[in-house]
């Protein structure tokens, strides 16, 4: 597998009261930071209720973010296909991908909110079959192809688009949670997954298994599928002690937890959590197997959890951080500098040469500094204006630091006077 990639997740989960205008630039200025960190990717989610995932379209979002950032790679996390009419979907991403100068990556989803797919009349049985069909014809579009298809719930006559992509081939990747649905579509189509069910226990205990879905689905389809394209999602929070990660996170979780998942969506594994520290321990058990999905502490238990979640899963390409509003702006920007400072040079071998040319000096320190003390020494001793410079040097440092240093410079001179005897001996053999 190539190294690992790291990129961020914003949905966005934002709490209900704050001015939505601020709220687009902070997640902006959130992306510019991520850009300059050198962060792989960006992913922004479409959803169009609940009051807190807020972003209706993530390609205009992107398109923003695209001209306020030089190289990280920009996805749609996700566009619900059931939501839209394909073509339109196609020529969405195409400019996109022009605007961005080629660094969209197509992602695509049955949309995740009930409440989204009740406002337009979806039913939910139907919404993933939906996907795969708008799916398959938005592939043939992308690939310039002309299409005649007809559905019950949209028309293509002999279309084709007029502007194909600004790259060769858009990257592409479907949302999977804990069915095997999103897996399966993914090995169909012989392209990325990214799993997002991850996020929580339930999803994390999942994974060992998920894999193996796009890999069986591919087979079936002549299809080939790679881990390097399979992206999942972790929360986190970083601080300069686990104390301190602890104290930052800790109301915000709660509030996260009983304001939307619980009083909003509903969701049947999430209760009401009177004891905060409790809820906190609960979710944040920092890669425990069966425990919290989140990782809240310093980078050192970030890259444990990361060591044990590669483990667990056989291995994946890119690690997608959770962007929550769990804690401050700037806590949350200073915990993502952490993350890039020490957490990615780790898994991408940034740091492992350093180290080992620290711990090789290290283990020779005592022959490199006498070799090279001789060869300084030498220098000066062939020279009688420099050794007498030396000597005054010497007396002076003595004067001024006391006796400590007295024994210090007399070792010295000591030193001094054997390389010069031992020159003097070289000297009178040859």
């Amino acid at each position: 597998m190539s190294r690992m990639r790291f990129g961020a997740f914003l949905a966005p989960h934002h709490p209900v009261g704050e001015n939505f205008t601020h709220l687009l630039q902070r997640d902006l200025a959130l992306g510019v930071h991520l850009d300059r960190l050198g962060l792989d990717e960006f992913w922004c989610g479409e959803h169009h209720s609940t009051g807190w995932e807020v972003i209706g379209s993530p390609e205009i979002f992107l398109a923003a973010l695209a001209e306020r950032t030089a190289r990280i790679k920009l996805g749609t996390g996700v566009v619900s296909l059931p939501y839209h009419h394909p073509f339109m979907v196609a020529q969405r991403l195409v400019q996109l991908d022009h605007q961005s100068r080629g660094r969209l990556i197509f992602g695509s989803g049955p949309g995740a909110l009930p409440s989204d797919a009740a406002m337009l009349g979806l039913d939910p049985m139907r919404q993933r079959a939906m996907q795969d069909e708008a799916l398959g014809v938005i592939i043939r579009l992308l690939a310039g192809e002309t299409v005649t298809h007809h559905s019950d719930w949209f028309t293509l006559n002999e279309a084709q688009l007029q502007v194909l992509p600004h790259q060769e081939r858009i990257p592409m990747t479907v949302a999977s949670s804990i069915s095997p649905s999103g897996m399966k579509l993914a090995g169909k189509y012989g392209i990325g997954a990214l799993s997002i069910a991850s996020n929580s226990s339930e999803g994390l205990l999942a994974l060992p298994t998920q894999w193996s879905f796009a890999e069986e689905a591919a087979a079936e389809h002549g299809q080939t599928v790679s881990r390097d394209d399979w992206r999942v999602l972790t929360a986190f929070h970083l601080a300069e002690s686990a104390d301190q990660a602890r104290a930052e996170v800790v109301d915000g979780l709660q509030r996260w937890n009983n304001e939307y998942n619980v009083r909003v969506l509903g969701r049947p594994d999430a209760h009401h959590a009177d004891d905060k520290w409790e809820l906190l321990d609960t979710a944040a058990a920092n890669g425990t197997a069966g425990a919290g999905a989140a990782i809240v502490g310093t980078p050192d238990e970030m890259i444990g959890a990361l060591e044990s979640l590669r483990q667990l899963t056989g291995g994946f390409g890119t690690m997608i951080g959770f962007v929550h509003d769990w804690v401050s702006p700037e806590a949350n920007h200073r915990s993502w500098e952490l993350f890039a400072r020490y957490v990615v040079p780790h898994f991408q071998g940034g740091t492992a040469s350093l180290r080992r040319s620290a711990e090789r000096v290290e283990a020779n320190k005592a022959e490199l500094m006498a070799g090279a003390g001789a060869a300084i020494f030498a220098q000066i001793q062939a020279d009688d204006r420099a050794s007498a410079a030396f000597s005054v040097t010497i007396a002076n440092a003595a004067t001024q630091a006391g006796a400590g240093s007295s024994a210090a410079a007399g070792a010295a001179m000591s030193a001094q006077r054997d390389t010069a005897e031992a020159s003097d001996s070289s000297e009178s053999d040859s």
